[in-house]
C-alpha cells in the first residue's frame, strides 16, 4: 500500500504503537487496547490489517514491530501531531491541556506546505507543550517522578500519558513541563513537589506517568503498562 493510501484509522494505530515503543513499553495488541481504550477484538482486527498492509510484523510471542515503511508513517504522524499541539498553544494561545484532541483531528489532513509553515511559526520550540520532542531522536530518557527520593531536585520533562482528562488534572495542580522543584514528600498515595509557584500534590498513579530530570536520579524504567488506562477512579479525580 502506498503512503497516500494509509487510512485515518491505520494512522491512529501506528501512532499508538509508536508511543508504546518510545515509552519503552511492550508493543503488544493488549497494550494498544489499553492505550486506545478499545476492545481486544477491535484491536486484533486492525493489527491484522496493519500486518497485511506491510506496516508491522508480528513475532511468535505476539510482540509487534514496525516495518521500515510502517515506522516512516508512524514518525510522520507523531511529528505532525506534536507540531500542531505546539502551534495551537504558542501561536493561537489555546491552553496546553486542551490541544491534544484538537491535534488528533487536524493531524490527518496536514499538507507538507502547512507543516513547513507551522515549523517556521513555532520558532525554536523543540517539544510539544507536554514535553515530547518534535524532532523524534532528541528525546531525553529521564526518570519517573514516582521513583524520586525525598529531597531530590527535579525538572519536569514530559507527561507520558496525554489523555486530555489527565492533562486537565495536571494543569489544575500547576504541574507542567519545564517546572523546577524539589520532592518534598512521597508515600503510597501521593508525591508532593515544592516549586517557586507553591506545592503540587500529585497522586502516585499519575506520578508514574510524569518523566523528570532528577538529582539524584533513580534508575530509569518504563511506565507501568496499566498506567495507560485512564479512569476517574484510578487517578482520584
Amino acid at each position: 500500500m502506498s503512503s497516500d493510501q494509509v487510512t485515518v484509522a491505520e494512522e491512529e494505530y501506528l501512532q499508538a504503537l509508536f508511543w508504546l515503543q518510545e515509552a519503552q513499553l511492550p508493543m503488544t495488541a493488549a497494550n494498544v487496547a489499553r492505550a486506545m481504550q478499545l476492545s481486544p477484538p477491535t484491536v486484533s482486527e486492525m493489527i491484522g490489517r496493519l500486518e497485511g498492509d506491510g506496516y508491522i510484523s508480528r513475532a511468535a510471542d505476539k510482540t509487534l514491530d514496525f516495518t521500515a515503511e510502517g515506522r516512516e508513517h508512524a514518525e510522520a504522524i507523531v511529528r505532525r501531531h506534536r507540531l500542531i499541539e505546539r502551534f495551537l498553544t504558542d501561536v493561537l494561545g489555546i491552553p496546553w491541556d486542551e490541544v491534544h484532541e484538537e491535534a488528533e483531528r487536524l493531524e490527518h489532513a496536514m499538507s507538507p506546505v502547512l507543516e513547513e509553515r507551522m515549523m517556521a511559526a513555532i520558532g525554536d520550540a523543540k517539544t510539544c507543550p507536554h514535553g515530547h520532542p518534535i524532532v523524534l531522536e532528541e528525546r531525553e530518557r529521564g526518570s519517573l517522578l514516582a521513583d524520586c527520593e525525598i529531597g531530590a531536585s527535579v525538572k519536569i520533562l514530559r507527561f507520558e500519558n496525554e489523555a486530555e482528562e489527565l492533562l486537565h488534572y495536571l494543569r489544575k495542580i500547576g504541574l507542567e513541563p519545564g517546572l523546577d522543584g524539589t520532592v518534598e514528600s512521597s508515600n503510597e498515595h501521593e508525591v508532593v513537589v515544592a516549586s517557586a509557584d507553591g506545592k503540587h500534590s500529585i497522586s502516585r498513579s499519575v506520578a508514574e506517568t510524569v518523566s523528570v530530570r532528577a538529582d539524584p536520579a533513580p534508575p530509569p524504567r518504563a511506565a507501568l503498562p496499566e498506567q495507560l488506562e485512564l479512569s476517574s477512579d484510578r487517578y482520584g479525580r
